[in-house]
């Protein structure tokens, strides 16, 4: 098994097309072809199924993916590596990120990190919290941050950057708004709320304080993004639980502390690979944020 092997196999996967995979590794269709049947006899396993319109992957194909993915974000780590020895530090840096997370400013961070590596490329994705932890873990992505959706694991690890309890929005004149501080969970049984969806860290963290509760809640509207959150709360379609500081980002909301939900139900981490198979870029973008933390 060779990795130009295992590249050409993760490309045909992603693009589901072996003209368009060849096209982007900018080899012959025939000569992809023959490499993925090499792949196939050395593994002794058909990797896809084709079609004249698309191909798909296999039960096989889908486990060989897993696994080609990390070895070939290996590989890059080691080159990046051994380029970092020698004074210089090249190739990409794959950063994913939840929307307003606390205890990094995102943007910020990575103009200082442009400005300090200008041979690096940067190429930042949004996604929820579950899909970037398994891109970090798959090694899709060099690191990522996220409120924290899973426990670590062999291949996916997590520092801690900001805790924050659970506050409440609500329009002005919902009923809620007059009840003061000291709201508990229980109280809010009946209500109607907007929320992520579940693959975002945020939703999962709001379900599992109220799961604990022993308290169902309703979920009527479902968004992807902070402001269409905050505009359905703002036209008193329902009532949000989201992290503290989201507060700041709509002064006409009222905000209700939540008296019963612990003092770190929102936790924001930074997403990594085993230390082993953490990119030079990563660590130095994490040194960024430390130096940025201390300061």
């Amino acid at each position: 098994m060779e990795l130009r092997h295992l590249q050409h196999f993760v490309a045909v996967a992603e693009d589901r097309h072996f003209t368009r995979a060849a096209e982007r590794l900018m080899v012959s269709q025939s000569g992809l072809s023959a490499s993925i049947r090499a792949l196939e006899r050395t593994l002794k396993a058909p990797l896809f199924v084709r079609s004249t319109r698309r191909v798909t992957l296999t039960e096989a194909g889908r486990a060989l993916l897993v696994e080609a993915e990390r070895i070939l974000a290996q590989v890059r780590a080691a080159h990046e590596a051994v380029a970092a020895v020698q004074g210089v530090l090249r190739g990409t840096l794959s950063l994913g990120t939840e929307q307003c997370v606390a205890g990094v400013h995102v943007a910020r961070l990575l103009a200082a990190f442009r400005r300090r590596h200008p041979d690096v490329e940067v190429r930042l994705r949004q996604e929820g919290g579950l899909t970037l932890a398994e891109d970090v873990a798959a090694g899709r992505l060099d690191l990522a941050f996220a409120y924290r959706a899973q426990d670590d694991s062999e291949h996916l690890r997590s520092l801690p950057l900001a805790a924050e309890p659970m506050t409440l929005l609500c329009h002005p004149e919902h009923p809620l708004a007059a009840a003061g501080r000291g709201l508990a969970l229980a109280d809010l049984a009946d209500e109607v709320f907007v929320d992520f969806h579940p693959g975002w860290g945020p939703r999962r963290a709001t379900d599992a304080a109220f799961s604990s509760a022993g308290v169902a809640r309703t979920v009527s509207l479902e968004v992807n993004d902070v402001h269409s959150l905050l505009d359905l709360v703002e036209e008193d379609l329902g009532v949000a639980a989201v992290p503290r500081h989201f507060r700041h980002k709509r002064d006409s909301l009222h905000v209700i502390p939540l008296a019963d939900t612990g003092d770190a139900v929102y936790v924001t981490v930074a997403l990594l690979p085993a230390a082993q198979a953490t990119s030079p870029a990563a660590r130095a973008l994490m040194t960024l944020l430390e130096q940025d933390a201390a300061r």
